[in-house]
């Protein structure tokens, strides 16, 4: 059988549709099928600063509390990108203007989980069940989700990206995960000390081999080092539980797009991305943050360029656990803290606009005197792109997030 032959059976008998030939992109799901409607939440690992992602330029308060990290007003050097008159975009993030410019994005600021704690393990798992201080829920909330959907059930339907299954992901109903297209930037065997010096004893000084060893270990420690953008901290990386750096998300934002246009059995999937952690050198309108934010914005247009007409009628949404201080530390950067802003992004998006419950950030306002109060609690969010979007009943909304709280986001940011 010749290989394009066995690919293409390939394709057909696992019910996915490769992008084989010219109008193999024309492929995608017509929205009036149970999966037509689709949801990407992409989760930023470490703590997003929200406060320089949607700037309050606007507000007086802003650059007294940061007066090295702040972004200056728009059209200023190191200027925000002007979103609304009070608030501005990180100018990394430009690629994402076109989008808000259409009304196809939105940010809900002053948003996160209810639970008042500043570690990353226990606010991710809680953002990632979607029952914050509950430590004993077994399954993720889009595992919930896509068991209460309407339709018939294949392993393709809830899709991750990343090195292991995520805990938004687990849960009875079936889950493929797949490996990141970029793993450049991640530690390889010969990292490990043990390994490394049993190589080194037997390659070092070998006759034939010992100066394309040491070149070949040289240049890697060379490409680990540029792609980390120096050391990342131990902190960090915990962090990070395994999620990559954001600088190959592009690669992976196109694929992804790729496999939803082509396999209409896809309708939720989950990408996690790494490096937010700043508690050291943040930078303002250039630095670690505009570093990681500038491929994070490049992949989520790549996302929209790449999914074609079917971006009309996909969600995506960005979160982190919690956010940062207001106030920068003495190292040039941010500490923990709570409230954050949310990104939500597609063709039904009531775009154009930051949403939520917005108090300022002067000192009488601040959580603890420290960082952005939760307003909006998340789940609002998600529950509102799940019944407005997705189409859930009130029954089964309950069990995608159990114990809701009673009162809703105060505002409409998807549907008509």
């Amino acid at each position: 059988m010749q290989r394009r032959h066995f690919l293409n059976a390939l394709a057909l008998g696992a019910g996915i549709l490769l992008p084989v030939g010219r109008s193999a992109w024309a492929v995608s799901a017509p929205a009036a099928s149970p999966t037509g409607k689709k949801l990407v939440v992409v989760m930023l690992r470490g703590a997003v600063d929200g406060l320089n992602v949607v700037a309050p330029v606007g507000d007086e308060n802003y650059l007294r509390l940061r007066p090295t990290i702040g972004l200056a007003a728009p059209g200023m050097d190191g200027g925000a990108l002007a979103l609304d008159g009070y608030f501005g975009l990180h100018p990394a993030l430009a690629s994402l203007q076109p989008l808000w410019r259409a009304n196809r994005l939105a940010f809900v600021h002053a948003s996160g989980s209810p639970d008042a704690t500043r570690s990353h393990f226990d606010a991710q798992d809680y953002m990632e069940s979607a029952t914050p201080g509950r430590k004993s829920t077994p399954d993720g909330w889009m595992n919930r989700l896509v068991a209460a959907l309407p339709g018939p059930q294949s392993p393709s339907r809830l899709l991750g990206i990343g090195p292991v299954l995520p805990r938004i992901l687990s849960g009875r109903a079936a889950a493929v995960n797949l490996p990141n297209v970029a793993r450049a930037a991640r530690a390889d065997l010969l990292d490990r000390p043990a390994v490394k010096t049993a190589f080194d004893e037997l390659y070092a000084n070998h006759p034939r081999f010992g100066r394309a060893y040491a070149d070949g270990r040289a240049a890697h420690r060379e490409v680990m080092g540029a792609l980390e953008q120096g050391d990342m901290s131990r902190e960090m990386q915990a962090a990070d539980r395994g999620a990559p750096l954001p600088n190959g998300f592009p690669d992976d934002a196109a694929r992804l797009a790729g496999l939803m246009r082509n396999d209409p059995n896809i309708q939720l999937a989950f990408v996690a991305l790494g490096g937010w952690d700043t508690h050291a050198n943040q930078g303002a309108a250039s630095g670690q943050l505009a570093n990681r934010l500038a491929p994070l914005g490049q992949g989520l247009a790549v996302l929209a360029e790449r999914l074609g007409p079917l971006f009309d009628d996909t969600i995506v949404v960005v979160m982190s656990e919690f956010g940062r201080t207001a106030r920068e530390n003495g190292n040039g950067g941010t500490d923990h803290g709570h409230g954050n802003v949310m990104w939500v992004m597609g063709g039904k998006v009531r775009g154009g606009k930051v949403y939520g419950d917005w108090e300022g950030v002067s000192d009488a306002k601040l959580n603890e005197g420290r960082d952005l109060p939760v307003t909006t609690d998340f789940r609002s969010v998600l529950a509102q792109i799940s019944e407005e979007h997705l189409m859930l009943g009130d029954k089964r909304l309950e069990q995608v997030f159990p114990a809701m709280p009673q009162k809703r986001a105060g505002f409409r940011i998807v549907g008509a």
